[in-house]
């Protein structure tokens, strides 16, 4: 993955969420669902600041047909939650937005699927990482076994536009993951110590900049809107779409008074896609 400055002091981290809200009659309570490594330029969570209280007034959207709702300063799209070690596959599909980038300053935005994170502190995730620098928009393929550092793929080239199909699969003790643009695939195997699996996602992510041990929230960049399709898991032996299963629809915010920063829509009548939308 690309370094904003360089590789010593700076990392990129991407994983579990940060959950900020539930909609069901809480008060906002924030979750640190993994501790933040600093092994590479990728780790696990998203820091951010949620606030217990309602934030001036500020309320979580309820998301149309969605099983339940929460907001997180770092995740929006979905996530499927089932028992520990109930979750054994997930894939979805996504052309990859064309970012529309600041003249200046750096804006990121990561769109993946991926096991676990939302309720867990490992993370099996493979997808795109976007980057607005100073203008201009450039884009790279990455994998991930958390805690192990996420590992960019190397000669795989991304742009806007491009459709891509990314999955996660796990048997045997071994994660598989698979990500294909066009004629490109690039699968990588690997193993995670006491993984939860028990949440599936297709999520589209703001990552934290670190600077030493000081890690912030980025600027989310601005992709417009992101479509998954095809978008299924396999749960208890059963597989679905993402409706099949106990779903949740996340929206990103700021803080827990706001604003909304991209949110999912409500899913396909087949439960198999949703479109996040910017802003």
């Amino acid at each position: 993955m690309h370094t904003p400055v360089n590789r010593i002091s700076f990392a990129i981290l991407l994983g579990s969420m940060f959950i900020i809200a539930a909609v069901s009659g809480f008060a906002f309570a924030p979750v640190h669902t993994a501790s933040a490594a600093r092994l590479s330029i990728d780790g696990s969570h998203g820091s951010g600041g949620g606030h217990k209280g309602g934030g001036g007034g500020f309320s979580c959207p309820v998301i149309s047909g969605a099983d339940s709702s929460v907001c997180s300063t770092n995740w929006s799209g979905y996530a499927d939650t089932g028992s520990t070690g109930s979750v054994t596959y997930v894939s979805g599909s996504w052309t990859v937005p064309s970012l529309t980038c600041s003249s200046s300053g750096t804006q990121y935005v990561a769109i993946w699927v991926g096991i676990d994170g939302y309720s867990s502190s490992t993370v099996e995730q493979t997808g795109i990482m976007g980057e607005c620098s100073n203008g201009a928009a450039s884009y790279f393929a990455w994998y991930e076994f958390y805690p192990n550092p996420s590992v960019t793929i190397s000669g795989f080239t991304v742009k806007g536009g491009d459709s891509i199909t990314a999955s996660v699969s796990y048997s045997g003790g071994v994660f598989t993951t698979t990500i294909t643009d066009g004629s490109e695939s690039y699968s990588a195997t690997g193993t995670v110590t006491n993984a939860a699996r028990n949440s599936a996602e297709w999520i589209v992510e703001r990552p934290a900049l670190c600077i030493g041990a000081h890690c912030t929230l980025t600027t989310l960049a601005n992709f417009g809107s992101a479509t998954f399709t095809s978008a299924s898991a396999t749960v208890g032996g059963t597989d679905g779409s993402i409706s099949s299963f106990k779903d949740v629809a996340i929206t990103m915010v700021a803080s827990s008074s706001g604003p909304i920063l991209a949110q999912p829509t409500s899913l396909s009548t087949d439960g198999s896609s949703f479109t996040d939308n910017y802003g």
